[in-house]
Protein backbone atom coordinates (compact mmCIF):
# COMPACT_ATOMS: atom_id res chain seq x y z
CA UNK A 1 0.00 0.00 0.00
CA UNK A 2 1.59 3.54 -0.85
CA UNK A 3 0.98 5.20 2.29
CA UNK A 4 1.71 8.39 0.81
CA UNK A 5 -0.68 8.22 -2.06
CA UNK A 6 -3.66 7.49 0.63
CA UNK A 7 -2.35 10.61 2.28
CA UNK A 8 -1.81 8.13 6.01
CA UNK A 9 -2.02 10.54 9.33
CA UNK A 10 -0.89 8.72 12.12
CA UNK A 11 -0.65 9.42 15.71
CA UNK A 12 0.26 7.33 19.32
CA UNK A 13 -1.34 8.12 22.54
CA UNK A 14 1.45 5.69 25.04
CA UNK A 15 -0.18 5.15 28.54
CA UNK A 16 2.05 3.79 31.54
CA UNK A 17 1.19 2.88 34.76
CA UNK A 18 3.86 4.41 36.95
CA UNK A 19 4.89 2.14 40.42
CA UNK A 20 4.78 4.92 43.13
CA UNK A 21 1.74 5.40 45.42
CA UNK A 22 -1.49 6.88 43.92
CA UNK A 23 -1.64 10.33 42.46
CA UNK A 24 -3.76 12.32 44.87
CA UNK A 25 -4.11 10.42 47.80
CA UNK A 26 -0.99 8.20 49.86
CA UNK A 27 -2.91 4.71 48.85
CA UNK A 28 -0.73 1.92 47.77
CA UNK A 29 -0.99 1.14 43.90
CA UNK A 30 -1.07 -2.92 44.45
CA UNK A 31 -4.07 -4.52 42.95
CA UNK A 32 -6.11 -6.91 45.01
CA UNK A 33 -7.32 -10.26 43.75
CA UNK A 34 -9.21 -10.89 47.28
CA UNK A 35 -12.86 -10.71 48.39
CA UNK A 36 -13.56 -6.71 48.74
CA UNK A 37 -13.97 -5.06 51.98
CA UNK A 38 -16.77 -3.33 50.80
CA UNK A 39 -19.17 -1.99 47.79
CA UNK A 40 -20.96 1.27 46.93
CA UNK A 41 -23.02 1.99 43.85
CA UNK A 42 -23.64 4.63 42.28
CA UNK A 43 -25.26 6.75 39.21
CA UNK A 44 -23.28 8.74 37.09
CA UNK A 45 -24.84 11.97 35.65
CA UNK A 46 -23.11 14.17 32.21
CA UNK A 47 -22.66 17.75 33.03
CA UNK A 48 -21.41 20.84 31.10
CA UNK A 49 -17.83 21.06 30.40
CA UNK A 50 -15.83 24.41 31.12
CA UNK A 51 -17.50 25.29 27.33
CA UNK A 52 -20.63 25.09 28.41
CA UNK A 53 -21.68 22.19 26.28
CA UNK A 54 -21.99 18.27 27.27
CA UNK A 55 -19.77 16.09 26.11
CA UNK A 56 -21.14 13.76 23.20
CA UNK A 57 -19.05 10.80 24.47
CA UNK A 58 -20.47 11.47 27.80
CA UNK A 59 -23.85 11.79 26.48
CA UNK A 60 -24.04 8.73 25.06
CA UNK A 61 -22.77 6.94 28.44
CA UNK A 62 -25.49 8.75 30.39
CA UNK A 63 -27.85 7.06 27.60
CA UNK A 64 -27.03 3.98 29.06
CA UNK A 65 -28.35 4.60 32.35
CA UNK A 66 -26.53 2.28 33.82
CA UNK A 67 -25.56 1.50 37.98
CA UNK A 68 -21.81 0.94 38.74
CA UNK A 69 -21.28 -1.18 41.80
CA UNK A 70 -17.16 -0.45 43.16
CA UNK A 71 -15.76 -2.74 45.37
CA UNK A 72 -13.01 -1.13 47.90
CA UNK A 73 -10.69 -2.52 50.66
CA UNK A 74 -8.87 -1.76 53.32
CA UNK A 75 -6.18 0.22 51.40
CA UNK A 76 -8.79 2.53 49.24
CA UNK A 77 -9.17 5.82 51.03
CA UNK A 78 -12.08 8.64 50.88
CA UNK A 79 -10.41 10.15 47.82
CA UNK A 80 -10.52 6.82 45.41
CA UNK A 81 -14.73 6.64 47.01
CA UNK A 82 -15.02 10.66 45.73
CA UNK A 83 -16.08 11.50 49.81
CA UNK A 84 -13.19 13.74 50.16
CA UNK A 85 -10.93 16.43 48.30
CA UNK A 86 -7.89 15.00 46.15
CA UNK A 87 -4.40 15.66 48.09
CA UNK A 88 -1.32 17.40 46.96
CA UNK A 89 -0.04 16.04 43.86
CA UNK A 90 2.36 13.39 44.17
CA UNK A 91 5.56 14.12 44.40
CA UNK A 92 7.88 11.66 42.70
CA UNK A 93 5.61 10.71 39.78
CA UNK A 94 5.56 14.06 38.66
CA UNK A 95 9.50 14.26 39.38
CA UNK A 96 9.12 10.92 36.90
CA UNK A 97 7.46 12.49 34.48
CA UNK A 98 9.39 15.38 34.44
CA UNK A 99 12.57 13.67 33.58
CA UNK A 100 11.04 11.49 30.70
CA UNK A 101 9.77 14.92 29.65
CA UNK A 102 13.40 15.68 28.92
CA UNK A 103 14.38 12.58 27.37
CA UNK A 104 11.60 13.20 24.98
CA UNK A 105 13.04 16.69 24.28
CA UNK A 106 9.98 18.54 25.61
CA UNK A 107 9.44 21.83 27.00
CA UNK A 108 7.97 21.73 30.59
CA UNK A 109 5.25 24.45 31.39
CA UNK A 110 6.49 26.26 34.31
CA UNK A 111 3.01 26.79 35.61
CA UNK A 112 0.26 24.40 34.74
CA UNK A 113 -3.34 23.47 35.40
CA UNK A 114 -4.63 20.03 36.46
CA UNK A 115 -8.21 19.58 35.06
CA UNK A 116 -11.05 17.42 34.68
CA UNK A 117 -11.80 15.15 32.02
CA UNK A 118 -15.39 14.19 32.07
CA UNK A 119 -15.57 10.60 32.28
CA UNK A 120 -19.18 8.70 33.27
CA UNK A 121 -18.81 5.22 32.12
CA UNK A 122 -18.24 4.43 35.57
CA UNK A 123 -14.44 4.12 35.69
CA UNK A 124 -14.39 6.66 37.83
CA UNK A 125 -16.19 7.16 40.75
CA UNK A 126 -16.57 11.31 40.59
CA UNK A 127 -17.16 11.04 37.15
CA UNK A 128 -13.98 12.43 35.63
CA UNK A 129 -10.32 11.95 35.74
CA UNK A 130 -7.71 14.42 37.23
CA UNK A 131 -4.80 15.05 34.36
CA UNK A 132 -2.08 17.91 34.25
CA UNK A 133 0.06 18.85 31.42
CA UNK A 134 3.44 18.82 31.77
CA UNK A 135 5.59 19.12 28.98
CA UNK A 136 4.92 19.95 24.90
CA UNK A 137 6.36 20.22 22.21
CA UNK A 138 9.43 17.88 22.21
CA UNK A 139 10.23 14.95 19.36
CA UNK A 140 12.33 11.71 18.68
CA UNK A 141 14.01 10.65 16.24
CA UNK A 142 13.16 7.37 13.39
CA UNK A 143 14.57 6.26 10.41
CA UNK A 144 11.81 8.20 8.56
CA UNK A 145 12.43 11.77 9.93
CA UNK A 146 11.28 13.56 13.22
CA UNK A 147 7.79 12.59 14.77
CA UNK A 148 6.76 15.05 17.11
CA UNK A 149 5.35 14.34 21.04
CA UNK A 150 2.66 17.07 21.22
CA UNK A 151 1.83 16.72 24.64
CA UNK A 152 3.25 15.05 28.12
CA UNK A 153 0.95 14.32 30.53
CA UNK A 154 -0.15 13.14 34.38
CA UNK A 155 -3.37 11.07 35.35
CA UNK A 156 -5.32 9.28 36.93
CA UNK A 157 -5.61 5.98 36.05
CA UNK A 158 -9.10 4.54 35.57
CA UNK A 159 -10.73 1.98 38.33
CA UNK A 160 -10.76 -1.88 37.06
CA UNK A 161 -13.78 -3.48 35.22
CA UNK A 162 -14.95 -6.89 36.74
CA UNK A 163 -17.94 -7.91 35.05
CA UNK A 164 -20.57 -5.99 33.51
CA UNK A 165 -24.19 -6.42 32.02
CA UNK A 166 -26.56 -3.91 29.94
CA UNK A 167 -27.52 -2.49 32.69
CA UNK A 168 -24.79 -2.92 35.51
CA UNK A 169 -21.42 -2.65 35.49
CA UNK A 170 -18.68 -3.59 38.49
CA UNK A 171 -15.48 -1.93 38.92
CA UNK A 172 -12.55 -2.09 41.57
CA UNK A 173 -10.99 0.56 43.02
CA UNK A 174 -7.28 -0.86 43.45
CA UNK A 175 -6.54 0.74 39.90
CA UNK A 176 -8.18 3.91 40.37
CA UNK A 177 -6.27 7.01 41.24
CA UNK A 178 -2.40 4.71 39.71
CA UNK A 179 -0.50 7.65 38.26
CA UNK A 180 -0.25 7.07 34.15
CA UNK A 181 2.02 9.30 32.19
CA UNK A 182 0.24 9.88 28.94
CA UNK A 183 2.35 10.39 26.07
CA UNK A 184 0.78 11.92 22.75
CA UNK A 185 2.45 12.37 19.13
CA UNK A 186 1.08 14.51 16.40
CA UNK A 187 0.08 12.60 13.09
CA UNK A 188 4.16 12.81 11.93
CA UNK A 189 3.64 9.02 11.87
CA UNK A 190 3.74 8.10 7.79
CA UNK A 191 3.72 4.33 8.00
CA UNK A 192 2.75 1.66 10.29
CA UNK A 193 6.48 0.49 10.57
CA UNK A 194 7.23 4.09 11.90
CA UNK A 195 4.69 3.82 14.17
CA UNK A 196 5.97 0.80 15.86
CA UNK A 197 9.28 2.67 16.01
CA UNK A 198 8.29 5.47 17.56
CA UNK A 199 6.70 3.32 20.26
CA UNK A 200 9.46 1.10 20.74
CA UNK A 201 11.54 3.97 21.22
CA UNK A 202 9.14 5.85 23.80
CA UNK A 203 8.81 2.23 25.60
CA UNK A 204 12.26 1.98 26.16
CA UNK A 205 13.02 5.56 27.76
CA UNK A 206 10.05 4.61 30.13
CA UNK A 207 10.82 1.56 30.85
CA UNK A 208 14.38 3.29 32.39
CA UNK A 209 12.06 4.59 35.42
CA UNK A 210 10.12 3.23 38.09
CA UNK A 211 7.13 2.08 36.06
CA UNK A 212 4.85 -1.05 36.32
CA UNK A 213 5.68 -3.94 34.49
CA UNK A 214 3.06 -6.97 33.21
CA UNK A 215 0.38 -6.89 31.01
CA UNK A 216 -2.26 -4.01 31.14
CA UNK A 217 0.46 -2.16 32.75
CA UNK A 218 0.84 0.26 29.26
CA UNK A 219 -1.83 0.67 26.83
CA UNK A 220 -0.84 2.06 23.22
CA UNK A 221 -3.62 4.07 21.88
CA UNK A 222 -3.33 4.84 17.64
CA UNK A 223 -4.66 7.72 15.83
CA UNK A 224 -5.33 6.82 12.17
CA UNK A 225 -6.92 8.68 9.27
CA UNK A 226 -6.54 8.54 5.59
CA UNK A 227 -7.37 11.37 2.98
CA UNK A 228 -11.20 11.84 2.51
CA UNK A 229 -11.24 9.34 5.74
CA UNK A 230 -11.55 11.14 9.45
CA UNK A 231 -9.70 10.60 12.76
CA UNK A 232 -10.57 7.15 14.33
CA UNK A 233 -8.65 6.46 17.88
CA UNK A 234 -7.74 2.73 18.58
CA UNK A 235 -7.92 1.75 21.74
CA UNK A 236 -5.31 -0.62 23.47
CA UNK A 237 -3.14 -2.16 21.10
CA UNK A 238 -1.14 -4.17 23.74
CA UNK A 239 1.54 -5.81 21.49
CA UNK A 240 3.94 -3.59 19.83
CA UNK A 241 4.75 -5.87 16.97
CA UNK A 242 0.48 -5.69 16.31
CA UNK A 243 0.89 -1.64 16.05
CA UNK A 244 1.85 -1.83 11.92
CA UNK A 245 -1.07 -4.37 11.27
CA UNK A 246 -3.47 -2.22 13.35
CA UNK A 247 -2.46 1.07 11.55
CA UNK A 248 -2.79 -0.99 8.16
CA UNK A 249 -5.92 -2.33 8.71
CA UNK A 250 -7.68 0.98 9.49
CA UNK A 251 -5.81 2.69 6.79
CA UNK A 252 -7.22 -0.43 4.46
CA UNK A 253 -10.88 -0.02 5.88
CA UNK A 254 -11.37 4.04 5.71
CA UNK A 255 -10.05 3.57 2.50
CA UNK A 256 -12.63 1.12 0.96
CA UNK A 257 -15.24 3.22 2.80
CA UNK A 258 -13.81 6.18 1.37
CA UNK A 259 -13.70 4.28 -2.37
CA UNK A 260 -17.22 3.05 -1.73
CA UNK A 261 -18.43 6.86 -1.26
CA UNK A 262 -19.77 6.14 2.40
CA UNK A 263 -18.95 8.51 4.79
CA UNK A 264 -15.81 7.81 7.11
CA UNK A 265 -17.14 8.48 11.15
CA UNK A 266 -14.48 9.70 13.29
CA UNK A 267 -14.76 7.22 16.21
CA UNK A 268 -13.49 5.43 19.16
CA UNK A 269 -12.99 1.89 18.17
CA UNK A 270 -11.20 -1.16 20.52
CA UNK A 271 -8.19 -2.86 19.10
CA UNK A 272 -8.94 -6.66 18.34
CA UNK A 273 -6.15 -9.25 18.88
CA UNK A 274 -6.04 -10.29 15.33
CA UNK A 275 -5.45 -6.04 14.38
CA UNK A 276 -8.85 -5.78 13.46
CA UNK A 277 -11.19 -3.28 15.75
CA UNK A 278 -14.42 -2.99 16.33
CA UNK A 279 -16.90 0.49 17.16
CA UNK A 280 -16.92 1.33 21.08
CA UNK A 281 -17.75 5.04 21.20
CA UNK A 282 -18.57 8.03 19.41
CA UNK A 283 -15.46 10.79 19.44
CA UNK A 284 -15.24 13.08 22.63
CA UNK A 285 -14.50 16.70 22.16
CA UNK A 286 -13.28 19.29 23.65
CA UNK A 287 -16.25 19.76 25.83
CA UNK A 288 -15.21 16.95 28.17
CA UNK A 289 -12.28 19.11 29.84
CA UNK A 290 -12.92 21.79 32.82
CA UNK A 291 -10.41 22.87 35.59
CA UNK A 292 -9.84 20.84 39.03
CA UNK A 293 -11.32 23.67 41.70
CA UNK A 294 -10.54 21.29 44.38
CA UNK A 295 -6.42 22.02 44.02
CA UNK A 296 -4.46 24.86 42.86
CA UNK A 297 -2.36 25.50 40.23
CA UNK A 298 0.81 23.51 39.69
CA UNK A 299 4.21 25.16 39.79
CA UNK A 300 7.26 23.52 38.59
CA UNK A 301 10.10 25.58 39.82
CA UNK A 302 13.72 25.60 38.39
CA UNK A 303 14.94 23.71 41.80
CA UNK A 304 12.56 21.00 40.99
CA UNK A 305 14.10 20.87 37.07
CA UNK A 306 17.48 20.91 38.62
CA UNK A 307 16.38 17.55 40.59
CA UNK A 308 15.51 15.96 38.39
CA UNK A 309 18.19 16.42 35.75
CA UNK A 310 20.46 15.64 38.90
CA UNK A 311 18.85 12.24 39.75
CA UNK A 312 17.78 11.33 36.57
CA UNK A 313 18.26 7.21 35.72
CA UNK A 314 20.43 5.61 33.71
CA UNK A 315 18.92 4.52 30.36
CA UNK A 316 18.50 0.84 29.14
CA UNK A 317 21.75 0.69 26.81
CA UNK A 318 23.72 2.03 29.38
CA UNK A 319 22.64 -0.39 32.12
CA UNK A 320 23.28 -3.13 29.59
CA UNK A 321 26.87 -1.78 29.07
CA UNK A 322 27.28 -2.38 32.46
CA UNK A 323 26.19 -5.77 33.09
CA UNK A 324 27.71 -7.01 30.32
CA UNK A 325 31.28 -5.68 31.90
CA UNK A 326 30.10 -7.56 34.96
CA UNK A 327 29.77 -10.86 33.40
CA UNK A 328 26.12 -11.08 33.42
CA UNK A 329 24.97 -13.76 30.50
CA UNK A 330 22.80 -12.51 27.29
CA UNK A 331 19.74 -14.58 29.01
CA UNK A 332 19.80 -13.74 31.87
CA UNK A 333 20.32 -9.99 31.00
CA UNK A 334 17.08 -10.43 28.66
CA UNK A 335 15.42 -11.36 32.20
CA UNK A 336 16.02 -8.52 34.06
CA UNK A 337 15.11 -6.10 31.88
CA UNK A 338 11.50 -8.18 31.29
CA UNK A 339 10.83 -8.42 34.93
CA UNK A 340 12.41 -5.41 35.46
CA UNK A 341 14.25 -5.80 38.93
CA UNK A 342 17.52 -4.10 38.10
CA UNK A 343 17.57 -2.20 41.59
CA UNK A 344 16.94 -5.54 43.26
CA UNK A 345 19.90 -7.00 41.18
CA UNK A 346 22.13 -4.64 42.19
CA UNK A 347 21.33 -4.30 45.85
CA UNK A 348 22.05 -8.34 45.91
CA UNK A 349 25.42 -7.89 43.59
CA UNK A 350 26.52 -6.24 47.01
CA UNK A 351 25.95 -9.01 49.38
CA UNK A 352 27.78 -11.69 46.45
CA UNK A 353 29.73 -10.79 43.57
CA UNK A 354 28.54 -13.20 41.67
CA UNK A 355 26.22 -11.79 38.89
CA UNK A 356 24.98 -15.30 37.07
CA UNK A 357 24.33 -16.61 40.66
CA UNK A 358 22.33 -13.39 41.71
CA UNK A 359 20.33 -13.04 38.40
CA UNK A 360 19.41 -17.07 39.45
CA UNK A 361 18.66 -16.33 42.98
CA UNK A 362 16.38 -13.46 41.91
CA UNK A 363 15.21 -14.67 38.36
CA UNK A 364 15.46 -18.13 37.88
CA UNK A 365 14.69 -20.35 41.43
CA UNK A 366 11.40 -18.47 41.75
CA UNK A 367 9.73 -19.22 39.00
CA UNK A 368 11.03 -23.27 39.62
CA UNK A 369 9.77 -23.10 42.89
CA UNK A 370 6.35 -21.23 42.28
CA UNK A 371 5.67 -23.77 39.46
CA UNK A 372 6.85 -27.10 41.25
CA UNK A 373 4.70 -25.72 44.10
CA UNK A 374 1.76 -24.29 42.82
CA UNK A 375 2.05 -20.68 43.64
CA UNK A 376 1.55 -17.12 41.90
CA UNK A 377 3.69 -14.57 41.18
CA UNK A 378 2.15 -12.49 43.58
CA UNK A 379 2.83 -15.39 46.54
CA UNK A 380 6.56 -16.12 45.26
CA UNK A 381 7.34 -12.55 45.19
CA UNK A 382 6.05 -11.83 48.67
CA UNK A 383 7.92 -14.80 50.04
CA UNK A 384 11.06 -13.97 49.04
CA UNK A 385 10.87 -10.40 49.56
CA UNK A 386 14.51 -8.94 49.14
CA UNK A 387 15.51 -9.06 52.80
CA UNK A 388 14.68 -12.66 52.53
CA UNK A 389 17.09 -13.23 49.80
CA UNK A 390 19.54 -11.18 51.46
CA UNK A 391 19.79 -12.98 53.94
CA UNK A 392 20.06 -16.31 52.02
CA UNK A 393 23.12 -14.62 49.90
CA UNK A 394 24.69 -13.27 53.32
CA UNK A 395 24.64 -17.17 54.10
CA UNK A 396 26.10 -18.51 51.55
CA UNK A 397 28.99 -15.69 51.30
CA UNK A 398 30.14 -16.43 55.16
CA UNK A 399 30.25 -20.02 53.72
CA UNK A 400 27.02 -20.87 56.22
CA UNK A 401 25.52 -22.85 53.33
CA UNK A 402 27.01 -24.38 49.78
CA UNK A 403 25.78 -22.63 46.51
CA UNK A 404 24.29 -25.80 45.54
CA UNK A 405 22.11 -25.47 48.60
CA UNK A 406 20.38 -22.12 48.14
CA UNK A 407 17.63 -23.26 45.81
CA UNK A 408 17.13 -26.35 48.38
CA UNK A 409 16.69 -23.43 51.12
CA UNK A 410 14.76 -21.16 49.04
CA UNK A 411 12.29 -24.12 48.41
CA UNK A 412 11.74 -25.05 52.01
CA UNK A 413 11.32 -21.10 52.54
CA UNK A 414 8.40 -21.43 50.29
CA UNK A 415 6.93 -24.64 51.98
CA UNK A 416 6.45 -22.51 55.38
CA UNK A 417 9.73 -22.87 56.85
CA UNK A 418 11.77 -19.85 58.87
CA UNK A 419 14.47 -18.71 56.44
CA UNK A 420 16.70 -19.27 59.77
CA UNK A 421 15.49 -23.22 60.30
CA UNK A 422 15.98 -23.87 56.30
CA UNK A 423 19.70 -22.48 56.06
CA UNK A 424 20.59 -24.35 59.68
CA UNK A 425 19.52 -27.64 58.15
CA UNK A 426 20.97 -27.25 55.03
CA UNK A 427 24.49 -26.62 57.04
CA UNK A 428 23.83 -30.31 59.30
CA UNK A 429 23.00 -31.75 55.41
CA UNK A 430 26.33 -29.88 54.14
CA UNK A 431 28.38 -31.81 56.90
CA UNK A 432 26.69 -35.15 55.90
CA UNK A 433 27.62 -34.47 51.79
CA UNK A 434 31.57 -34.00 52.97
CA UNK A 435 31.07 -37.31 55.30
CA UNK A 436 30.05 -39.05 52.45
CA UNK A 437 33.55 -37.76 50.30
CA UNK A 438 35.55 -38.17 52.73
CA UNK A 439 34.29 -41.89 53.52
CA UNK A 440 34.81 -42.27 49.56
CA UNK A 441 38.08 -41.06 49.62
CA UNK A 442 39.16 -43.36 52.29
CA UNK A 443 37.81 -46.35 50.31
CA UNK A 444 39.63 -45.90 47.42
CA UNK A 445 43.14 -44.28 48.44
CA UNK A 446 45.49 -43.09 45.74
CA UNK A 447 43.12 -42.41 43.26
CA UNK A 448 43.44 -39.86 41.08
CA UNK A 449 41.36 -35.51 41.56
CA UNK A 450 39.67 -36.70 38.58
CA UNK A 451 39.09 -40.32 39.11
CA UNK A 452 37.43 -39.12 42.69
CA UNK A 453 35.31 -36.45 41.17
CA UNK A 454 34.03 -38.91 39.09
CA UNK A 455 33.25 -41.39 42.15
CA UNK A 456 31.49 -38.13 44.07
CA UNK A 457 29.78 -36.71 40.78
CA UNK A 458 28.40 -40.45 40.48
CA UNK A 459 27.28 -40.89 44.22
CA UNK A 460 26.09 -37.35 44.95
CA UNK A 461 24.60 -35.99 41.46
CA UNK A 462 22.55 -33.15 41.85
CA UNK A 463 23.25 -32.52 45.32
CA UNK A 464 26.64 -30.42 45.12
CA UNK A 465 28.11 -28.67 42.33
CA UNK A 466 31.45 -29.57 40.58
CA UNK A 467 33.13 -26.36 42.98
CA UNK A 468 32.34 -27.53 45.26
CA UNK A 469 33.13 -31.12 45.13
CA UNK A 470 36.62 -30.36 43.88
CA UNK A 471 37.19 -27.96 47.29
CA UNK A 472 36.37 -30.83 49.84
CA UNK A 473 38.06 -33.41 47.79
CA UNK A 474 41.48 -30.90 48.05
CA UNK A 475 40.88 -30.73 51.73
CA UNK A 476 41.35 -34.23 51.89
CA UNK A 477 44.29 -35.15 49.49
Amino acid sequence: MDYKKIGLKCGLEIHQQLDTKKLFCNCSSILRNDEPDFVVERKLHAVAGESGEVDVAAKYQTSLDKTFVYQGYDTTCLVELDESPPYEINKEALMIALQISELLNAKIFPLTQIMRKTVVDGSNTSGFQRTVLIAYDGYVETKEGKVVIDSICLEEDSARIISQTNKEAIYRLDRLGIPLIEIATSADIKSPEQAREVAFHIGSILRSFKVKRGIGTIRQDVNVSVKKGARVEIKGVQALDMIPKTVELEAKRQLELVQANKKVESQVRKALVNGETDFLRPMPGAARMYPETDLPLLKISRDMMNEAKKTMPKLKEEIQKELQSQGLNPEMMKLLFKEGKIEEYKLLLQVVDNPNLVAKVLLVYPKEIASHRKLTEEQIDEIFAIHVLEYILHAFENKKILESHIKHVLDKVAGGESVEKAIKVEKHDEYLLEEKIMKIIKEKPGLSLNAYMGLVMKELKGKISGEEAMNIIKKYL
